[in-house]
């Protein structure tokens, strides 16, 4: 280490480095756990849930106002953050696509990161996503963070500053826990039975028997029998026809079916369990058990107000702690549309507040994220007159 590197950080004061060197950085390296995503993904009702939040999230209008005159606000189009936000992240990626894969490495890592591209100005032109398996977060001695990833075949380190972090829940305030990390057990669950049904429809859609002999078989004749029964019954190609038996065998056969054994309702109880691990109404994802034409209403606005109001909060405190200098500027997700079906009761709300006085026009406006009421000054005039 330099002396010019000692003095700077005897003051807290950090730097990039291009290349890892870990002497020089004394830190703790804090590691998220791994879990078998590919294998989580593949239970329908996990995928279902991921991609609910995440391309719902990703489709909302996301936008950065300014503050003027007080309360008052107005787009910040000109603002290079705006264009990274509504239309394109970086050079391959659409807004959309991006948001929808932070938001989902969110829900299935607990985190997501993203490399800042700034300007000379010190404003975000770029959002570039990393990989979360690649990352490992390192809380360094003055409390701030950096951050290791892979980068063209290379490890680099870049300061908490140039690093755009969503989290989700965390026991230290550092790294997230996804729900598939917090309840490993839920999704082994679906996956047990994914797989016991799977093998069970191969060999025939259900445990049909044993075969029994009065005579005495010695291994070699009970594994060459056991093949071509196999051969001859097994899989549902061959659930339906009859086999032939002779040599003094027997066949037992056994009725347990997957009825009996509650596979189906195990089965459905494991979709409103992954549901209820993502806070998702089942109804969102296809479950239509419960559902119903009036209470789906319903369950699509808790599915607004309790599951998604949590990571529509982080993505917009984490943009204005990470990607904004100003408190002059702040983004909003614009959640109306997805409101749309219970804006008579919104109409009707507004109506009785306007009427009773407590309301005014631009706070209603305001609150459907429109501008202000513009002032017609020629019926000011005529009303005056």
């Amino acid at each position: 280490m330099s002396f010019l590197q000692k003095v700077l950080n005897s003051f807290g004061y950090e730097r990039r480095s291009s290349q890892v060197q870990s002497p020089s950085w004394d830190a703790v390296s804090l590691l998220a756990g791994r879990t078998k995503l590919g294998e989580a993904e593949s239970i329908s009702a996990c995928y279902a849930c991921v991609a609910a939040i995440s391309e719902t999230i990703a489709s909302l209008p996301l936008i950065l106002y300014r503050r003027v005159d007080g309360d008052d606000r107005e787009r910040a189009k000109d603002h290079p953050l705006y264009n990274v936000l509504q239309e394109q992240a970086n050079d391959i990626q659409t807004a959309l696509e991006f948001r929808e894969l932070m938001q989902a490495n969110v829900l299935l890592r607990g985190n997501a990161y993203a490399e800042i591209v700034r300007n000379h100005a010190g404003q975000v032109i770029a959002l570039w996503p990393i990989h979360p398996d690649t990352v490992t977060v390192l809380k360094l001695k003055n409390g701030r963070l950096a951050y290791e990833y892979a980068k063209d075949g290379v490890r680099v380190r870049r300061l908490q500053d140039e690093i755009f972090h969503l989290r989700h829940r965390s026991d230290n305030g550092i790294l997230g826990i996804s729900p598939i990390q917090a309840s490993r057990e839920t999704l082994d669950l679906a996956l047990s039975e994914r797989t016991h049904g799977l093998a069970t429809f191969r060999n025939g859609s259900k445990l049909t028997g044993f075969l029994t002999s009065d005579k005495v078989l010695n291994p070699g004749q009970v594994t060459e029998l056991r093949a071509t029964w196999e051969s001859a019954t097994a899989g549902p190609e061959n659930s339906a026809k009859t086999p032939v038996l002779s040599g003094g065998l027997d066949f037992k056969p056994i009725s347990m079916t997957l009825s009996d054994a509650e596979w189906v309702l195990a089965r459905q109880f494991s979709v409103e369990e992954v549901a209820r691990l993502f806070r998702v109404p089942p109804t969102v994802i296809g479950d239509l058990k419960h559902g119903n034409y009036s209470n789906s209403v319903e369950m699509n606005r808790q599915f607004v107000t309790h599951t998604l109001r949590r990571h529509i909060a982080m993505w917009e405190a984490s943009i204005g702690m990470s990607l904004l200098t100003s408190d002059l500027y702040f983004a909003e997700h614009s959640v109306e549309g997805l409101l749309r079906g219970d804006s008579s009761n919104r109409a009707e709300f507004y109506s009785r507040a306007l009427a009773d006085g407590w309301m005014t026009v631009d706070e209603v406006r305001k609150l459907e994220n429109l501008p202000a009421a513009k002032v017609d000054n020629n019926a000011k005039s005529n009303q005056a007159a």
